[in-house]
């Protein structure tokens, strides 16, 4: 067995069919649990307060705005080697999704910073250069809508996400670059000085895998929906030229 098996639309659709119901059980019930354990059964942080439970939303939102483009990366790289269509549409599918984490990620952060530097917004290096990619995902979605021809729309979508994936490594690492700005560092991290105390890191834990999880299902969801429309867009293109 190949893992290129998958690549083909019927064995795509066949296994994402049996593993789909399973992946959203399993994100209903991670999410819910870090949620409500996160909010309501951890105790305000010192220099924080009650703030610091913006972290269960931010945190696991800003990880997949980062993390989701890579897969974009990875699965456009696929098509413009191997010329897999779904992994072309899967990067097409994760766009949309990727795009509100971000936009999630950037309003969380606000609300968090406010209270914390006394103002919703910095030109701080890493809040500067998520803005960006949050830009780079709406150009992204706009040139798949665009580009008439699906096959040019993958390529030239493939090209941006080479360029995009500067910017979410900026994301990841602008606080490692820079040592200006207000954003603090990681919040997991190895340094157990920097490291955030097993109370609130275990919820988040939870929070973290069911944004995962979550994720997986909705793109499942939506590449499923793009190969239907590709295959209603070849039946009908075939009957066009009958």
């Amino acid at each position: 067995m190949s893992i290129w098996e998958y690549a083909n639309p019927v064995k795509f659709m066949k296994t994402s069919d049996k593993v789909l119901p399973w992946t959203i059980g399993l994100a209903a019930v991670t999410l819910i649990t870090g949620l409500i354990w996160g909010y309501f059964f951890v105790p305000s942080a010192e220099n924080f307060g009650g703030s610091v439970k913006v972290i269960y939303v931010h945190v696991p939102a800003a990880m997949m705005a980062i993390n989701i483009w890579v897969m974009m990366l990875v699965t456009s790289l696929i098509w413009l080697i191997r010329r897999h269509h779904v992994s072309a549409l899967a990067a097409k599918a994760a766009a949309p999704i990727g795009a509100v984490m971000t936009l999630i990620a950037l309003i969380t952060g606000a609300v968090w910073g406010q209270p914390m530097w006394g103002t919703w917004w910095e030109w701080d290096p890493r809040l500067t250069s998520f803005l960006i990619l949050f830009l780079f995902y709406l150009g992204y979605i706009a040139l798949w809508a665009s580009v008439e021809n699906p096959d040019t729309a993958a390529d030239l979508t493939g090209v941006l996400c080479l360029v995009g994936a500067v910017f979410a490594l900026l994301s990841r690492y602008a606080a490692n670059f820079w040592n200006q700005g207000l954003h603090q560092g990681a919040t997991l991290s190895m340094d157990q000085e920097q490291h955030i105390a097993d109370v609130y890191w275990f919820p988040l834990l939870m929070c973290m895998a069911g944004f995962v999880l979550f994720f997986v299902a909705l793109v499942l969801i939506r590449t499923r929906t793009e190969v239907r429309a590709r295959r209603l867009g070849a039946l009908q293109q075939r009957e066009r030229m009958a």
